[in-house]
Parts: C-alpha cells; sequence; structure tokens
C-alpha cells in the first residue's frame, strides 16, 4: 500500500489549478516575488513537486533553464496543457532519486511539499547533491497553526486521503532544514492563520 499521497494527487490533478486558483492565487503570488528577488538570467533552476506550474509559469522567464518536476504523471500531464516560456521544461521525476549529475542546478525549488513526503531527508540529500556548491533552495513550506480551523482542515485533508507527515512549527522547520546539510538565511512567515506557510531561503553547508 502507497504511503506517498500519490493516488490522491493522480485524482486531484485535473482540479488542482482551479482550485489553487481559488484559494490560494495571493499566496502563490507571494510567493513568488520572494524567489523572484534572488532569480539571475544565467541560472539552472530545478524544481520539485511543481504540480501544475503555480511557480513555474511565472518565474522561468527570468533564468536560463527552469526544470520543472513532480512524481505525478498527471501533475505534469496538466501542466503541459498550457503553452510553456522557452526555458521551462517539464518532466516526471521522484524528488528523493533525481537523474541529475551532481552540482548542476544554481538553485533548487521544493515548494509545499516537504512536510508531506514520508522522508523529505531522502528530498534533501538529494537537493544538496544537485545543487552547485554556492547554490539556493528555496522551501516555503505550510507549517502548522494552532488555530482550530487549521486541525479543522487538516482533518478534513486526511478524510480525503491526503496524509500530513510533518506537523511543523516554523520553528521546527527551520530547525529541520538546518540540521540537513543546509543554513536559512532568510525566512518569513506569509499567508494567514488557516494556512500558514514558512518561506525559506538556505544555502548547502559543509557535511560534517
Amino acid at each position: 500500500m502507497k504511503t506517498d499521497n500519490k493516488s490522491f494527487w493522480q485524482r486531484f490533478a485535473r482540479i488542482y489549478g482551479i482550485v489553487m486558483e481559488k484559494s490560494s492565487a495571493k499566496l502563490y503570488a507571494e510567493i513568488c516575488n520572494q524567489i523572484r528577488l534572488h532569480l539571475k538570467p544565467d541560472m539552472a533552476v530545478l524544481e520539485l513537486a511543481c504540480g501544475t506550474g503555480q511557480l513555474s509559469f511565472p518565474l522561468s522567464n527570468f533564468v536560463k533553464s527552469w526544470e520543472a518536476t513532480d512524481f505525478s504523471e498527471a501533475m505534469i500531464a496538466e501542466a503541459g496543457k498550457k503553452a510553456a516560456p522557452k526555458p521551462l521544461h517539464f518532466s516526471v521525476q521522484d524528488a528523493t532519486a533525481l537523474p541529475y549529475d551532481a552540482e548542476c542546478f544554481d538553485a533548487v525549488v521544493i515548494s509545499n511539499a516537504l512536510h508531506i513526503m514520508p522522508h523529505p531527508e531522502k528530498a534533501l540529500e538529494e537537493i544538496r547533491r544537485v545543487l552547485k556548491p554556492e547554490g539556493i533552495l528555496f522551501a516555503p513550506t505550510f507549517v502548522h497553526g494552532e488555530y482550530m480551523g487549521f486541525r479543522l482542515r487538516v482533518r478534513l485533508m486526511e478524510l480525503a486521503g491526503f496524509h500530513t507527515y510533518h506537523k511543523w512549527n516554523a520553528d521546527e522547520f527551520i530547525a529541520y532544514v538546518s540540521e540537513h546539510g543546509f543554513s536559512v538565511v532568510e525566512q518569513t512567515i506569509l499567508g494567514d492563520s488557516l494556512a500558514p506557510l514558512c518561506y525559506a531561503m538556505a544555502k548547502r553547508t559543509a557535511l560534517r
């Protein structure tokens, strides 16, 4: 029995873009604004868990290349229905077992995915491997809110077959990233009490 939420994403892919546009357009615009500040025209960027391209489409024109990946074939199929800018390419990949050479990307983006992975440490290990020594990790991630409405939202999603494996608060999330080979150099809270998001930008650190 699979425990990685993939079957949920496969079923949800056709309406994912519509739901995100109605529920999270403002939040994703804020994420884009934060990341955009650090993008340069000569950068090669890898995006993991791209969904149907909520960050891929608005940001890819600012860099040399943007490889947008997701482990859900259905999500990538939906993303492929839209005309992509020249730097943007979509493919199906497993974030915990990437096919790319070591130190080949200037930046890696993984948005709202680490907390819903059974083993996010494996993704962070792969991200470290494919990032160049001075590369940047952008990891905006939903964190656990204290309000009843937030807990109810999480419970309803679990009833629908979606599991949140790590219910970090912001400090716990930053600590987790820091413990797995990264130094967080920028962080801020975006969103609201129903969907608090910790925007984190980090650099590779030397392994001990």
